[in-house]
């Protein structure tokens, strides 16, 4: 079976979600292109869009529009060279129009599970929940005769479990999408010691045609990405108990926060991403971790203590983000919970007085957005840092001890052999975080 046939009868579960979505998207765009070319006459591209919530795929097919529209836009010179036998496409319009209503109508969405039993490959994208996920796939195994492949988005829990657990016969590989998968240019490719190799084999094709950057990670939990990820995360939370005092709990949190931000140049700050992430998700992944690795200390009681408040940031469903650690207003940061008041507090009340304790920023310090910008970025990245070793206040001991902890948590990665060097650790923060630079570095030697 070569890849337009393995491609031919497809399904992705979790369709509706916000990783699932995007998977729909980039293989229907896929199956539309495919179908276009004169190789696959007479193929019929189906992908099964399988979701518990017929609201939540009524909201996929308007998405899906929306982004197949700007995605036509995109290629309209392709897509004239494509149609060129269709006399009734004349207008850049009517190409256009009929691409999307291409990409449209090979996607089927539907609440039945049942209408995986035909499929040759599925993807997963389901919550990160091993027991969830090994249920699904025994019951579509016990169904399907045609011996499907899967490709699990899991982020955290290793192919070998589910394989083994859901006697797969190595027909799984893990294709970690980043969020959005439709934006995000990394991929990690997990593959246990039992995966096929002409499943590898394809996973490689789709995502060289996904235009995707491709990591290889070891099959361990948390693999690289949230193996870096979580255990910056678990830095960021214990540094709250060791800031107090003099910090307060919510000034705590803004300080780290805001060290990791601008003192590290970050896209966002630790507990902003942890927010966007969702905490309740965050502590998801941390328990695969912890169970599969007990004496990692992967685990955080303070993340247990907020979580049981009720306090889950994430995202609702137009995308904008849920409080969680911090309060949003417009999308930005505004304020800080206080897990004793159950209020947020403002940070016009704590950001004078917490940045008067941090003390001023190095004066080479450029945002984020130049920096990731600049032409010369190396040489920026080299004078503030410079500074950044030789300041001599609280702000700045807090950024040093925070880069050399992520430094060695990318380099523990390699160690453990997670990661084949330090330029996969660096490539999946780099892309898949958009870091302007890579833990593993000589800033924090």
């Amino acid at each position: 079976m070569n890849y337009a046939e393995r491609l031919e009868h497809a399904a992705v579960l979790g369709a509706a979600g916000k990783m699932g979505s995007g998977i729909v998207l980039l293989t229907a765009l896929e199956m539309a292109d495919l179908a276009l070319d004169p190789q696959n006459q007479g193929r019929t591209f189906a992908l099964q869009a399988v979701d518990v919530s017929s609201q939540a795929l009524s909201g996929l097919m308007a998405y899906l529009r929306s982004q197949a529209l700007k995605a036509a836009e995109k290629k309209a010179v392709a897509l004239r060279k494509a149609y060129e036998k269709r006399d009734d496409l004349v207008e850049n319009e009517e190409i256009i129009h009929r691409y999307v209503e291409d990409v449209l109508a090979v996607v089927r969405p539907t609440t039945r599970l049942e209408a995986a039993y035909d499929a040759t490959l599925i993807f997963e994208a389901v919550n990160e929940n091993p027991e969830l996920k090994v249920k699904l796939y025994t019951q579509i195994e016990t169904h399907n005769g045609r011996r499907p492949w899967f490709m699990t988005n899991t982020s955290s829990i290793p192919i070998h479990e589910l394989n083994e657990k859901a006697g797969l016969g190595g027909r799984i590989i893990g294709f970690h999408f980043y969020n959005p998968p439709a934006v995000q240019k990394l991929v990690e490719i997990i593959k246990a010691e039992s995966t096929l190799p002409e499943l590898a084999g394809f996973a490689a094709e789709y995502a060289k045609k996904l235009r995707k950057t491709v990591v290889p990670s070891r099959d361990v939990a948390g693999f690289i990405g949230n193996g870096h990820f979580m255990r910056d995360a678990l830095y960021g939370l214990a540094e709250i108990k060791r800031l107090a005092p003099p910090f307060s709990f919510v000034e705590a949190v803004y300080a780290v926060n805001r060290i990791t931000q601008d003192y590290l140049i970050r896209p966002m700050g630790i507990f902003q991403l942890i927010d966007y992430v969702g905490l309740d998700v965050c502590r998801s992944i941390l328990k695969v971790m912890q169970e599969r690795m007990p004496m990692a200390g992967l685990h955080s009681p303070l993340l247990d203590w907020i979580v049981d408040m009720g306090v889950l940031g994430g995202q609702f469903n137009d995308g904008s983000q849920k409080d969680g650690f911090l309060k949003y207003e417009k999308g930005r940061p505004a304020g800080v919970y206080d897990p004793e008041t159950k209020a947020y507090v403002p940070y016009a009340e704590i950001a004078a007085r917490c940045d008067a304790k941090l003390g001023p920023l190095p004066a080479a310090l450029k945002p984020w957005k130049a920096v990731v910008g600049a032409p010369d970025r190396p040489a920026v990245l080299e004078a503030y840092f410079h500074q950044l070793k030789t300041l001599d206040t609280p702000g700045a001991d807090l950024a040093r001890r925070y880069g050399k902890a992520s430094k060695t948590i990318g380099l523990g990665l390699v160690k453990d052999g997670v990661a084949a060097d330090e330029n996969d650790v660096n490539t999946v923060l780099l892309t898949g975080f958009y870091h302007a630079y890579g833990p593993v570095n000589a800033y924090f030697d």
